[in-house]
């Protein structure tokens, strides 16, 4: 394989696995925060505020990776 495929191979890795950790996170805050709301609807702000939160910060993970992947398409990293 040359350098060019061998950093395609790459970039698809660092997307893919970089987006599948937050992916997970997010479903799973998602899903917690809908058993929070069914058993306490009275705490839909707190419980609403505090997903959005960590959802901004899994997801922040995803866009990490992504300015990587970009930065392996622009052969940045020699």
């Amino acid at each position: 394989m040359d350098a060019g495929t061998m950093r395609m191979l790459a970039i698809g890795l660092v997307m893919g696995l970089g987006a599948l950790g937050p992916g997970i996170g997010i479903g799973i805050l998602g899903y917690g925060a809908m058993i929070g709301l069914a058993r306490n609807p009275e705490a839909r702000g707190p419980i609403m505020t505090n997903m959005l939160i960590a959802i901004a910060m899994a997801e922040a993970v995803a866009i990490y990776a992504l300015v990587v992947a970009i930065l392996l398409g622009f052969n940045v990293f020699k």
